[in-house]
């Protein structure tokens, strides 16, 4: 095992000449570049492995060494990964690369695009515009070439950009790119390729209108994260000859009618139609045109050229404008859906396209049919494909899309939908479809109070399609979740006992399993240990503790843990609990311990400041660490003790493996510090609590926020659900504690009594007792009744 453990080391080692060679390679060809040196997180990873080497013999015990392994496993992966990186970035510079070069369609290097996403939480799609280059000169006989279409195109997309999918924005980032594309040289699927060559390692869409003739193809390149190849299709092909001189014959019809109101006033003709400039020759053409088209000639064959300007121009850019729009919308709702969890945001914005009737003239005249039905298709196929992923967002989604295609003059593309949101709903919860059963009265047997908001969903879009009889079947769904809250019981609580006896803030409490010992630590550099049914103090714990932070008890009642955040005391403390003796002092943190927590079988524990350590609880053992970029403020174990999930001033969630040190998945989602964490009875479902004084409520295995509850004014700083599932409660700084409904996320109470911020909440295991520790000094336990 031991022989084993050395090898793997001595292969992780060996890869930093790999990186040297490289880099030297890289330098003696290009001597222009700075040096590229190995990064700081590949250095500090082999000062770590190169400790465990020396130190790896004075490690006992088979299962020890065993952790030991799989840490040291783990950790080669992501170097590997770290690596490749460099070395990926190394070979952009190398000469050869130089070749690529000469058809590279981008002003910028691949090396600038790559570095762009370092300083963002989530990897932004990057979106790059392929402007059309047309003449004009053949439709106005003037020569004019209209340079500036790019810009005006550039200037709708990024409105529309910045207003909903950002850089900035934490939920669905872009990153739009205008003006990289060298549109004089490149364009179809040599440039699409030669980007994917380079750069498929990020995700990128490529807006491309290509002038063809009279003709404009409208075509989107794109691929995502760990995709084989890419994605290019033709989403549109339109004549923006019509377009223009659809524009010129409207202003030329517009002019007949100020120079016939000039006429009737007296004013002089000639004078009037040199006002007039190419309104005047677009009207005698037009004027012609009706004529002869009167006379029955089929005038679509005549050569007519309308005289066109910039509104002309301008009205081909509104048409052009909207179609990027829809395709960047609906590409970042797909790459934001499959590999964030994030819900699509265009199909919320399609209603204005349909209801705008500018819009809709200017989308009807790309194809002869609504292009929104094209997409509609699309948003389909793709909840498909999310069916096994995500199946419980189908529902909503669903009925989201069908609200909007209802403004769609036919009818049979929100109805498609509708069914699609009915039946997968009656799928999730395992209702059988009789035939001839009307959906709606098959729910009945299955709606809950958490489905009231789909079903008002489906009362809205009913009433807004006028179906009054299906209107008739939603309101007794409505009705009987009204029924169903009346019999819900909500939990209530008041205040009973005020412990006073701390000298400063009170940061963290505890209960001991049997439910008859309370413990608290404070800032004051003590630990109180409290009969809760008479108040009293037990014992105080002191000497060399430092401020505690956090503290937690074992699942037996033996062990106390107690972590600490006064620097240079920076350390975890294991107390026998019954007697006050002190175990184990855990050392090696180098920085503030902010919790401790440990697992449901009571043999490790895992202790968190800029990097979490696991110990074996009974031995003090170090078994591995989990390195975080950031300081980790919040800790909890699942009940089966396989998903220790970390909460962090990055504002991510991270779940680990406990057992081998690997991250199985990162939740992102709130927007600012993650300050508490706590994880369900039966396992579901992760609680966690923000800076951004928001909770929201995780699917453990699908990563989906169930709800994002926000009824607090300050930060969240605990988080803790009732033995039985059905409530959780949260502490804040804005000195309350709420109560919440598990499964609604409806706020069932709010409990004030504390002077200043609650740190910390507990609740007994026979649920009857919520214990709160505060700023304030004082220790709260609230009376829970039914």
């Amino acid at each position: 095992m031991e022989q084993g453990v050395r090898l793997l080391i001595q292969l992780v080692l060996e890869l930093t000449p790999v990186i040297a060679t490289l880099i030297q390679k890289r330098n003696e060809d290009r001597p222009a570049v700075a040096k590229y040196l190995p990064s700081e997180e590949i250095k500090e990873f082999i000062q770590s492995v190169s400790s465990a080497s020396r130190s790896i013999s004075h490690v006992k015990g088979l299962e020890q060494e065993k952790f030991q392994q799989q840490q040291l496993a783990f950790s080669y992966q992501e170097t590997q990964l770290k690596i490749a990186t460099q070395q990926r970035e190394i070979a952009l510079k190398l000469p050869e690369v130089q070749k690529v070069f000469e058809s590279w369609p981008l002003r910028l290097s691949p090396s600038q695009i790559l570095e762009s996403q370092k300083s963002h939480q989530r990897t932004p799609l990057k979106i790059f515009l392929a402007p059309p280059k047309i003449k004009f000169d053949k439709f106005d006989n003037r020569g004019e070439e209209t340079s500036d279409i790019e810009f005006m195109l550039a200037e709708g997309l990024r409105e529309f950009l910045n207003q909903h999918y950002s850089l900035h924005n934490p939920v669905r980032p872009t990153e739009f790119l205008a003006g990289a594309w060298d549109s004089k040289r490149f364009h179809s699927e040599s440039s699409i390729k030669a980007l994917f060559g380079m750069l498929k390692t990020e995700p990128i869409l490529i807006l491309e209108s290509e002038a063809d003739g009279d003709y404009l193809n409208f075509r989107i390149g794109y691929w995502g994260l760990g995709q084989d190849n890419y994605y290019y299709q033709t989403m549109s092909r339109f004549s923006y000859k019509e377009i223009v001189y659809e524009s010129a014959i409207s202003r030329a019809r517009k002019w007949k009618i100020i120079r016939d109101e000039l006429i009737a006033l007296g004013e002089n003709l000639e004078e009037i139609n040199h006002l007039g400039g190419e309104n005047v020759i677009n009207l005698a053409i037009l004027e012609k045109a009706e004529k002869w088209k009167e006379k029955g000639i089929d005038i679509s064959e005549l050569p007519l050229q309308y005289q066109i300007n910039r509104q002309d121009i301008e009205k081909l850019c509104q048409v052009l404008i909207r179609c990027h729009i829809l395709a960047a919308g609906w590409v970042a709702d797909a790459y934001h859906l499959v590999h964030h969890d994030v819900p699509p945001r265009l199909p919320e914005l399609l209603a204005s396209f349909l209801t705008n009737a500018s819009d809709s003239k200017s989308l009807q005249a790309i194809s002869g049919e609504n292009p929104l039905r094209v997409y509609a298709a699309g948003y389909k196929q793709l909840y498909q494909a999310l069916e096994m992923k995500q199946h419980h967002w189908i529902p909503d989604l669903a009925l989201e899309l069908a609200r909007v295609l209802s403004y769609l003059s036919d009818d049979i593309w929100a109805k498609e939908q509708l069914d699609y949101s009915l039946n997968t709903w009656l799928q999730m919860r395992q209702v059988p479809q009789q035939q001839g059963r009307h959906p709606l009265v098959a729910m009945q047997s299955a709606v809950k109070i958490e489905d009231q908001e789909y079903i008002e969903k489906l009362k809205e879009y009913f009433a807004a399609v006028d179906d009054s009889q299906n209107v008739i079947y939603v309101e007794e769904l409505l009705n009987t979740i009204a029924k169903a809250k009346d019999k819900h019981q909500e939990k209530s609580a008041y205040l009973s006992h005020t412990l006073t006896g701390h000298s400063d803030k009170v940061t963290s409490v505890a209960i001991c399993p049997d439910g008859q010992t309370l413990v608290s630590g404070c800032v004051d550099k003590t630990i109180k240990i409290w009969n809760l049914t008479t108040g009293k103090v037990i014992r105080t714990l002191t000497g060399n503790i430092g401020e505690v932070s956090s503290i937690a008890i074992s699942p037996d009642g033996n062990f106390l843990v107690v972590g600490s955040c006064e620097h240079p005391r920076n350390n975890v403390k294991v107390w026998h609990l019954a007697t006050g003796k002190l175990l184990h002092t855990l050392l090696g943190h180098q920085k503030p311990v902010n919790s401790v927590v440990i697992s449901p079988d009571g043999q490790i524990l895992a202790s968190g400041s800029n990097k979490i350590k696991i110990w074996n609880l009974h031995k003090g053992d170090r078994i591995c660490t989990l390195w975080h970029s950031s300081a980790v403020y919040a800790a909890a174990i699942s009940p089966d003790g396989t998903i220790l999930a970390s909460g962090s001033s990055d504002h991510k969630i991270r779940l680990w493996n406990p057992m081998t040190g690997e991250l199985l998945r990162t939740f992102s989602g709130h927007s600012d510090e993650v300050k508490a964490i706590a994880i369900s009875p039966n396992g579901e479902f992760l609680i966690s609590g923000s800076l951004d004084k928001t909770i929201k409520i995780w699917h453990l295995n699908t990563s989906h926020v169930v709800y994002t509850l926000s009824g607090h004014s300050d930060e969240v700083k605990s988080v803790v659900v009732s033995p039985d599932g059905q409530t959780f409660s949260s502490a804040s700084a804005d000195k309350t504690i709420k109560i919440w409904s598990f499964d609604t996320g409806e706020l069932l109470q709010t409990l004030t009594g504390h002077s200043g911020a609650v740190n910390s909440i507990v609740i007994s295991p026979d649920n009857r007792l919520i214990v709160s520790g505060s700023s304030d000094k004082t220790i709260k336990i609230w009376q829970r009744t039914d």
